[in-house]
């Protein structure tokens, strides 16, 4: 009875062949887990021992598509042990063809980024290596499309398909769509234009516009930048070709302006000590430039004589933290010498 059970037949093939087919696919898996599993614990320990980094980088890229790759070679054999239709077995091998090529592309584009980071990596001046890192991604991405353009190619032309005639519409249709990405060219050129003239580099807090904030990714078609809020605005790149740039981390150092309103019952003495005053609250900050500094009396308020106090933070230095030191300074002395600040006042004129 067990073997009249194996020889019944489903799709015209023997339950046996199908359990046998199944076993070949299940070891295949297996030997993928196993074969992974070396590459990625055994190769991986051992080329930690060898003087190139190369290695490294490439048996960390290549376990997973090896694996999918022993995987779909079980398939294939599984399935040409059993018979089907002449149409079905035209699908599964032109499958079989397209994915094979697939999967080979994608071990290939993980070895060649692999060996772009190992040539950056190399050839890349420490000091410059904010560009390098910028080049790098831009190196990448541009394998990676043109590598994976050429294995659909070929992987539907070897799987049998008019790659001529769908190219061909792709053409057609490629103008109207050129017509329509007309912006995305020009943040693509915005995007080469930073890579050549550098005018910021990932890390750099620049503004443009309206936007200030961290440089955090510079792709080709786009640029992120987190402001000071947290949050992540993506900026075009064309948006750069066409307004100023500011680079706030390239300035020598941060100018900070404070208007310092006095009464005007103040004595002229009191107004030449509290500029003395604030003269040696810059002399004594140690984060601050002792020459630069620019302090007068500007203008006559509408109820306040107003003391321009203008002085430098170094490059490097906490700003903020900087500018609440000088700011309790001035309050603590201010109030030693009894010196006091003006309030906003408004004179109401009733007429009976």
């Amino acid at each position: 009875m067990i073997l009249n059970f194996f020889d019944l037949k489903i799709y015209n093939n023997p339950i046996y062949d199908w359990l046998f087919s199944l076993g070949i696919i299940i070891v295949s898996v297996v030997a993928a887990r196993v074969i992974y599993w070396l590459i990625s614990k055994v190769l991986r320990q051992y080329s930690k021992h060898t003087n190139t980094e190369l290695d490294d980088l490439i048996i960390k890229r290549i376990d997973t598509p090896i694996a999918l790759g022993i995987v779909l070679i079980g398939m294939r054999y599984a399935l040409k042990l059993l018979e089907f239709p002449h149409l079905i077995n035209s699908y599964v091998h032109r499958g079989f063809v397209l994915m094979a090529t697939l999967t080979f592309t994608w071990l290939l584009t993980r070895i060649v980024r692999a060996l772009i980071e190992f040539y950056f990596r190399q050839h890349t001046p420490t000091e410059d290596n904010k560009t390098g890192q910028q080049v790098m991604l831009v190196a990448k991405r541009a394998s990676v499309i043109l590598l994976w353009s050429i294995g659909a190619v070929l992987g539907l032309n070897n799987a049998g398909f008019d790659v001529g005639a769908l190219i061909a519409g792709l053409g057609i249709g490629g103008l109207a769509l050129a017509l329509a990405a007309q912006d995305t060219v020009k943040n693509i050129i915005g995007g080469l234009i930073i890579f050549l003239d550098k005018p910021f580099y990932v890390g750099d807090i620049i503004k443009v516009k309206e936007t200030e904030g961290t440089v955090v990714y510079t792709g080709i078609r786009s640029t992120r930048i987190r402001t000071g809020a947290g949050r992540l605005i993506t900026i075009p790149n064309a948006h750069f070709t066409d307004n100023a740039i500011e680079n706030i981390t390239l300035e020598p150092s941060k100018r900070i302006v404070t208007y310092l309103s006095l009464l005007y019952e103040t004595p002229t003495e009191k107004i030449d000590e509290a500029i003395s005053i604030l003269k040696d609250i810059v002399l004594q900050s140690p984060d601050v430039n002792h020459y630069d500094c620019i302090i007068f009396l500007e203008k006559f308020s509408a109820s306040s004589v107003d003391i321009n106090f203008t002085y430098f933070i170094k490059k490097g230095s906490d700003i903020h933290t900087t500018q609440t030191d000088v700011n309790k300074e001035v309050l603590r002395k201010f109030k030693q010498v009894g010196i006091e600040f003006a309030y906003p006042a408004q004179v109401v004129i009733e007429r009976k």
